[in-house]
């Protein structure tokens, strides 16, 4: 299981550089150089927030999981839980 940081793929979409994002959201373009590698553990909501507001786009935009076979996982909502009745 796998979570894909999207990041450079939004960025070229907005025709935006990583040191443009950087400073309209307030962090290092060293710290966006370490989303965009996916080699961080986590980010903050708060973060998160912000580069959506600056790119125009849903977290889901940023963010993939990936499944064990490397192929998006889809969920289905019949599978999480049973309806009540």
């Amino acid at each position: 299981m796998t979570i894909i940081v999207n990041l450079d793929v939004m960025l070229a979409k907005r025709k935006m550089r990583s040191r443009e994002l950087a400073m309209r959201i307030g962090i290092t373009e060293q710290n966006v150089s370490l989303l965009k590698s996916g080699k961080v553990k986590g980010v903050r909501f708060e973060t998160l927030e912000k580069i959506c507001a600056a790119l125009e786009c849903q977290p889901g935009d940023i963010l993939e999981y990936r499944g064990a076979e490397g192929k998006p996982s889809q969920l289905r909502a019949d599978k999480i839980c049973d309806p009540v009745l």
